[in-house]
């Protein structure tokens, strides 16, 4: 079991892994303040409805009405086409993808409560209430909007930001009272910090002391010269890129030695190589800053509240890991050998059981949507093979395997298709495992090929847009990619003026949007005839060396090109090749037939989720009935 994480203030971006289009995504969330989640876990969906106060949210997600029995759960979920899904059927796939995770969350979840139960400690549904009314105070938001933006950008309700994330912050700070109280001088040093007096550097960081020695005696022959040196020599890039110029260097924040030689440097003064782990630090004063003067009474508050929260950050790994070695914990679920042995058991916690079916219901509450709609669209392809009578082996899965390893050039030094070192690197990077991804990748994929290969036919007119596509003449061109029209008319009028490589170079790393084009001063992979792009294409192959095109609209973006000459096709015979050409073609074409398929079963289908409580209708029967509620009794 991995030890707690503290994150710090800030909300990070959801992170979506998805597989052939109809696969769970996992949502990793991690909140302001104390985000445990290893220890809590991402949030859950559920559904959406107005947002509410801070007390409420707290006292719906950590205490139930004494008279109020909780809802009984339906044993039915959803239904596809007639076909129920069970709850148990998704309580299966939930604990297939997420039992794991969920497991070392919920024990972890489990062990906080224990501790404090054994030190007496209680968390309060109003305590939970005004940690949500400070956090939000803390973003400059009002609660109501802080819990809306959780609903909407992270999928994070009221109710469990409250239970999962707000009251285990809570809990934890209470296990740690004793070690977060800031000390007097931690107070004072903050206020240094943030109010006091700082120095404006540039920094020079070498690798060796030698290294160091030379470019500090290139600096003190010329000092001026130190920004160009720091650009020349540094071997930090993110400072070296602006000429080692670093924020402003302040107490009690930094490495002490930097700070140290920092503040004893006059303006204009270089300092001796200073050792900082395996670096060595040279410093240019620029200038002192002198403090800022705040009154005490104003922000001391603020400051050791401050002060608080940091320590408990630093301290939080540290009290959790007691909390863990303390306990006596077994892991049912991820062992085989035990789960046979203790049915129904996920885990044990100091002997207290963690029940399989308690832990299936985490999984759903955190992950049953997606869950479901991952189970919902692979229902809708059994199905659609079950009513066509086709067979799916585990020949074809082992061969679908090697023919993913081999197009996408997992290959052994004797280009035999490595299967292993493919399968290894897929689990890795979906953090999945080999049953899952034969599940939920591999067995969709032979599916929808089988459902659809007799329709995909390679004609010689896609043989020879193949052959032109990967072996004919190339268009060599550079271009400015704008987002406004009128800015694109302007940037062409000024490259219409001087229509030369070099100066359309200097245009587009002034005014292109699209990063690799501006870094790249308008550098663009040649263009090929029977591309994704026509219009772009079509433009391209009608430039002649040294010509410029006019603004050329591509979806919303305004791209200008400039030709620098065309590419030598190669001279491979169509012939040589042409058997290449019709497995690559038909592989492209079996895909986007496949696609379709899939999409075609979506639209014929008819689907109650009652978790989402939405039901969609076959596309036709939806045609009909819009058609006839538009045309009905009050329609127009």
């Amino acid at each position: 079991m991995s030890q707690q994480r503290v994150a710090n203030e800030s909300l990070p971006p959801r992170r979506y892994v998805s597989r052939l289009g109809w696969m769970v995504g996992g949502v990793a969330v991690v909140v302001a303040c104390v985000a445990l989640r290893m220890v809590f876990g991402p949030g859950a969906a559920t559904a959406s409805g107005p947002v509410i106060d801070a007390k409420t949210a707290a006292k719906q997600g950590l205490e139930k009405p004494a008279a109020q029995q909780p809802p009984e759960k339906p044993a039915i979920v959803a239904t596809v086409n007639g076909e129920q899904i069970s709850r148990n059927d998704l309580a299966r796939e939930a604990l297939r993808h997420y039992g794991k995770e969920t497991l070392e969350s919920l024990l972890n979840k489990h062990l906080i409560s224990d501790a404090c139960q054994a030190k007496g400690i209680t968390v309060t549904t109003d305590e939970v209430a005004a940690e949500i009314d400070r956090m939000a105070a803390r973003f400059g938001v009002a609660t109501d909007q802080w819990l809306k933006m959780l609903k909407e950008e992270r999928n994070i309700t009221a109710a469990q930001y409250a239970k999962d994330i707000i009251w285990p912050t809570i809990a934890l700070r209470k296990l740690a009272a004793d070690r977060c109280e800031p000390t007097e001088q931690e107070v004072q040093q903050a206020y240094e910090s943030q109010y006091g007096p700082s120095v404006r550097v540039r920094l020079i960081a070498c690798d060796t002391l030698d290294k160091a020695r030379r470019v500090k005696a290139l600096a003190q022959q010329n000092p001026d010269d130190f920004p160009d040196l720091a650009k020349q020599y540094s071997s930090d890039p993110n400072s070296a890129a602006v000429k080692g110029l670093v924020p402003p260097v302040r107490k009690h924040l930094g490495e002490p030695a930097i700070e140290q030689a920092a503040f004893a440097l006059r303006p204009h003064e270089i300092s001796e190589p200073i050792s900082v782990g395996s670096q060595f630090i040279i410093l240019k004063c620029e200038s002192h800053v002198p403090g800022v003067k705040v009154p005490w009474d104003t922000v001391a508050a603020t400051l050791r509240e401050a002060c608080r929260d940091k320590k408990l950050r630093l301290t939080a790994s540290e009290v959790f890991e007691e909390v863990r070695k303390s306990a006596v914990l077994e892991n049912v679920f991820n062992d085989p050998v035990k789960s046979q042995k203790y049915p129904g058991v996920a885990a044990t916690i100091n002997g207290k059981k963690i029940a399989l079916l308690d832990l299936a219901e985490e999984c759903i509450e955190r992950h049953g949507k997606e869950i479901l709609e991952g189970t919902i669209n692979r229902r809708l392809i059994e199905q659609a093979v079950r009513n066509k009578q086709v067979t799916i082996t585990e020949q074809d899965i082992e061969a679908e395997i090697v023919r993913a390893a081999s197009s996408l050039g997992k290959t052994k030094p004797d280009g035999t298709p490595d299967v292993d070192a493919w399968i290894q690197q897929t689990v890795t990077e979906q953090g999945s495992t080999i049953e899952r991804y034969r599940h939920d990748v591999v067995w969709p994929s032979v599916a929808l090929k089988k459902l659809v290969g007799e329709r995909v036919e390679v004609t010689p007119e896609d043989i020879q847009r193949g052959y032109e596509a990967n072996y004919g003449e190339r268009v060599r061109c550079r271009a400015i990619v704008c987002n406004q029209h009128r800015k694109a008319l302007e940037v062409w009028e000024m490259a219409r003026s001087k229509s030369t490589a070099q100066y359309f170079g200097d245009l587009a790393e002034q005014y292109s949007i699209e990063g690799s084009s501006r870094a790249l001063r308008g550098e663009i992979p040649p263009i090929h005839k029977h591309s994704q792009q026509p219009v772009l294409e079509r433009e391209a192959f009608l430039l002649k060396p040294g010509e410029l095109s006019g603004v050329i609209q591509v979806d919303d973006k305004f791209v200008i090109l400039f030709c620098e000459g065309r590419t030598t096709p190669n001279k491979i015979a169509l012939q040589e090749v042409e058997q290449l050409i019709f497995e690559d073609v038909h592989e492209k074409k079996l895909r986007v037939t496949m696609a379709r398929e899939f999409a075609r079963l979506q639209d014929e289908s008819q689907v109650d989720n009652f978790l989402a409580n939405t039901t969609k209708l076959p596309k036709l029967r939806q045609d009909v009935d819009n058609l006839l509620g538009s045309s009905g009794p009050g329609g127009k």
